[in-house]
C-alpha cells in the first residue's frame, strides 16, 4: 500500500494500513507541523488513506454536462447519497472526503475531533432518515453529482445562534455546504441546487433561507463550499451580519 502526503506529495508505503498510518504519522512530526494530540492525527491520517482508496470518480472537468435535475433525499434515496460521498464528491480533495457534512450539525470539539469516517457517515445516515438533516441531490443522467445542505438552522449546532435577535431558528433554512463532484463543477450545479431550495421553502413552511459565504475569495472550488456571496446576491439575499470569516445574507421567503 502506499499513499502521497497531503502537505507535501511525498510517497509513503507499507505492507498494511496500520503500518501506512504508523509511517505516515512519524513522517508527519518529522516533516510537518502537525501539533494535534496523537489520536486525532492518527484518525485523519487513517481517514485520507481510506479516502485515497474509495474514491473511484473522475477529476477531469467535462465540456458540457447533461440536463441537472434535483431531488430531495428521502429514506429512499440515501444510498444515492452515500455513493456520492463514498465515491465522487472529493476526488480531488481525499483530505475532505470524511467530512459526510456532518460538521455544521455537530462541530468537532476536543472530545469528537479527527473521529472515523465511518462513524460520521453513520451518524448522517440516521440523521437522514430521521429527517434532522435535510437537503438535495442534484443528477445528471441518473447520476449523483452535487449536493446541498439545506437543513432548518435550529439543526444546526453551528448556526443556531448565528444572529440571535434575528428569525426564529426554526423558520430559517440554512445553506451549509455545497459539494459538487469535480467533473460537473462551473456548469451551473450549486445555482441549480440553491434555486430549487428557494422554489421548495414555503412548501417546507420556512420564512426565510439563509446563506453563509465566506468574506474572502477562496484560492481553489472545494473551498467554495459555502457558495460565493454573488451567487447568493444574484437572488435577492442581501447581507445582514458580517462575522470575521463570513457574510450571514438572508432572503426572505414569499408564500
Amino acid at each position: 500500500m502506499k499513499v502521497r502526503c497531503f502537505d507535501c506529495d511525498e510517497v509513503i508505503e507499507a505492507e498494511t494500513l496500520e503500518a501506512l498510518v504508523d509511517l505516515f504519522v512519524a513522517h508527519g512530526h518529522k516533516n510537518h507541523s502537525w501539533e494535534y494530540p496523537e489520536r486525532e492525527v492518527r484518525n485523519y491520517v487513517r481517514n485520507y488513506i481510506e479516502a485515497v482508496k474509495r474514491l473511484t470518480g473522475d477529476t477531469v472537468r467535462k465540456e458540457e454536462i447533461g440536463e441537472i435535475t434535483i431531488h430531495p433525499v428521502t429514506k429512499d434515496s440515501i444510498d444515492d447519497w452515500l455513493h456520492f460521498f463514498d465515491h465522487d464528491g472529493f476526488t480531488d480533495n481525499p483530505a475532505w472526503a470524511s467530512c459526510y457534512c456532518l460538521e455544521p450539525h455537530i462541530p468537532p470539539t476536543d472530545e469528537n475531533h479527527g473521529r472515523p469516517w465511518r462513524e460520521k457517515r453513520s451518524i448522517m445516515i440516521d440523521r437522514l432518515s430521521k429527517g434532522e438533516t435535510y437537503g438535495y441531490l442534484a443528477y445528471v443522467d441518473n447520476k449523483p453529482v452535487g449536493w446541498v445542505n439545506a437543513s432548518l438552522r435550529s439543526d444546526y449546532k453551528m448556526f443556531q445562534q448565528v444572529d440571535p435577535d434575528g428569525p426564529e431558528p426554526a423558520s430559517v433554512i440554512g445553506i451549509s455546504c455545497f459539494v459538487i463532484a469535480p467533473p460537473y463543477r462551473r456548469h451551473g450545479v450549486a445555482s441549480a441546487l440553491l434555486d430549487h431550495v428557494i422554489e421548495e421553502a414555503a412548501t417546507r413552511g420556512a420564512l426565510w433561507i439563509e446563506g453563509y459565504p465566506r468574506n474572502e475569495p477562496e484560492k481553489n472550488d472545494a473551498a467554495h463550499f459555502r457558495g460565493p456571496q454573488s451567487m447568493y446576491a444574484k437572488r435577492g439575499f442581501k447581507p445582514v451580519l458580517d462575522r470575521e470569516r463570513d457574510t450571514v445574507m438572508r432572503l426572505q421567503v414569499h408564500h
